[in-house]
């Protein structure tokens, strides 16, 4: 792996690198189906969406899911994203800038949400595993924020020479910026994904409408 001494980078995957949104909405309109709810848009979505997940469903049901609901909710959720995943692909542009990143002798990895035993074939199925000197995914329950995977993370970073100070967290989510922030690292929010602009801009970091933009930033920030 070798030590790291320049920028880094630590991509978000779903709804970031990964363009998954058609497959998110369905899953999650299949969950709700299971409770009765009324279908959603994506627009609606990214208006309401945000993490702690239950927190997301109290938004759209008046009330938090009680812990059978979550679950049977959860488990729809995670079986109609696996069917639907496979006619997604990374975000335009992404393999050309994970090259240019690499190829300027800087370092990236990635920190998802999506569990580590589905994520890790898929990056690797996808052809781009060897851009990442660390591919990471959730261990444990859904649901929760990515802040003390973040520092997990981190600290398995360091081990390779990565500082929080020279780091940049790209993601399509409030919770992005939080676990940046939890860690000492910069953060730059992409409108492409699970969050609309509006709500990514109360965050108080950057916001850019393409993932170029994010990387451009990323290199002055973490410079």
């Amino acid at each position: 792996m070798g030590m790291q001494t320049g920028a880094h980078i630590v991509w978000d995957w779903n709804g970031t690198l990964f363009h998954d949104n058609d497959a998110i909405i369905g899953a999650t309109n299949a969950a709700f189906a299971e409770l009765g709810l009324t279908p959603i848009t994506l627009e609606q979505y990214r208006a309401l969406y945000c993490v702690p997940v239950p927190k997301f469903y109290e938004r759209l049901m008046g009330r938090l899911p009680t812990d059978a609901e979550w679950e049977v909710m959860d488990a729809t959720f995670q079986r109609h994203y696996t069917e639907q995943r496979g006619r997604c692909r990374l975000a335009e542009g992404a393999t050309e800038l994970l090259t240019g990143w690499r190829s300027a002798g800087r370092s990236q990895s990635i920190l998802s949400m999506y569990g580590h035993d589905e994520l890790v074939p898929l990056v690797k199925g996808l052809g781009i595993e060897a851009y990442f000197i660390r591919v990471d995914g959730r261990t444990g329950p859904s649901g929760g924020s990515k802040a003390e995977h973040m520092v997990r993370h981190l600290a398995e970073l360091a081990l390779s020479g990565v500082e929080p100070t020279r780091t940049v967290v790209i993601g399509d989510a409030a919770d992005d910026a939080v676990a940046a922030r939890h860690v000492g690292a910069g953060a730059v929010l992409y409108t492409g994904g699970s969050h609309s602009r509006v709500s990514l801009e109360g965050v108080g970091v950057p916001v850019v409408d393409t993932l170029g933009e994010a990387v451009e930033l990323a290199e002055r920030l973490a410079g």
